[in-house]
């Protein structure tokens, strides 16, 4: 009797209780819910990373690139080569062009062109 009493008290509860799992839809329906929580890219890329010394690494990158050069420390670099990668970098304004000048050239030999 109290093996059924125990019973019956355990039924009680289960059906005050709300279920345990809530139910999840898996389908195309869910995406309109919300959106998903992924990152721009969610897988990794095969990529070279180049040293400053030129030794190549491959590794996995997030973003699809080739190669991946790291920047050079210019303080390391001899004065010489540091101001022609600066000149290289920076190269100087170009000259101004001089203007053609129209004196030299005898209009009659292209008066048959022009329009009357």
């Amino acid at each position: 009797m109290a093996a059924s009493g125990a019973l019956s008290a355990l039924r009680l509860l289960a059906r005050s209780r709300p279920p345990l799992c809530a139910c999840t839809r898996s389908n195309s329906n869910r995406a309109a819910i919300g959106h998903l929580q992924r990152q721009r890219y969610g897988r990794l890329y095969p990529m070279l990373l180049v040293s400053t010394d030129g030794s190549t690494v491959r590794l996995r990158y997030g973003e699809p690139k080739r190669i991946l050069m790291m920047p050079l420390d210019s303080n390391t670099l001899p004065e010489a080569e540091r101001r022609a990668r600066l000149r290289r970098q920076f190269p100087s304004k170009p000259k101004a062009k001089e203007e053609e000048t129209f004196e030299g050239i005898d209009l009659d030999t292209y008066k048959k062109f022009w329009k009357k």
